[in-house]
């Protein structure tokens, strides 16, 4: 009982001085197997990827999706944001110049990937300076992207607002 009441007191305390809630003790369950999530509600992280490898990229953002969803299964209520910097946005245009007919396949995995991770309600984002450096029309990208003319800042931006950095380079 004497322990409960310590509990309730400190998580009172953390409330109070962070704003954030933090899980009690019968919370821990929804993370199983996770000691990292112990006491964790809720997640935001932003995915920086500047991968140009469309095999590569093709399995990240598989497991972007599949990460985002095992943390909703925890009840972590994920937010999650996935950013294309440097040559990466090619991966994301409909255009397919430069690319071997061997790259096709993973390409049409990205675009499957891309409309998944959308329909979920995980955020894109593409960086038009990287666009401009690496030729590619911004009028060809994904729909499902938003543009932001430099991705470095909308990094900062979400980890300034408390996002984990996940890089995939």
């Amino acid at each position: 009982m004497k322990n409960k009441a310590v509990t309730s007191a400190l998580l009172a305390v953390c409330i109070s001085f962070t704003g954030v809630p933090v899980a009690s003790a019968q919370d821990h369950d929804s993370a199983p197997g996770y000691a990292a999530l112990e006491g964790v509600v809720s997640s935001k992280t932003v995915f920086d990827i500047r991968t140009v490898n469309p095999k590569y990229a093709s399995l990240q953002l598989k497991l972007i999706r599949q990460t985002h969803q095992e943390l909703a299964a925890m009840k972590q209520s994920p937010v999650t944001t996935v950013v294309f910097i440097g040559q990466s946005v090619k991966l994301v245009s409909k255009s397919r110049e430069g690319f071997t007919p061997d790259d096709q396949k993973f390409l049409d995995e990205i675009v499957e990937s891309v409309s998944a991770l959308s329909k979920e309600g995980i955020g894109m984002e593409l960086c038009l300076v990287a666009a401009r450096v690496n030729n590619v029309d911004p009028a060809t990208i994904l729909p499902e992207i938003t543009q932001v003319e430099n991705g470095y800042v909308s990094v900062i931006g979400y980890q300034a607002k408390g996002y984990s950095l996940v890089p995939v380079y």
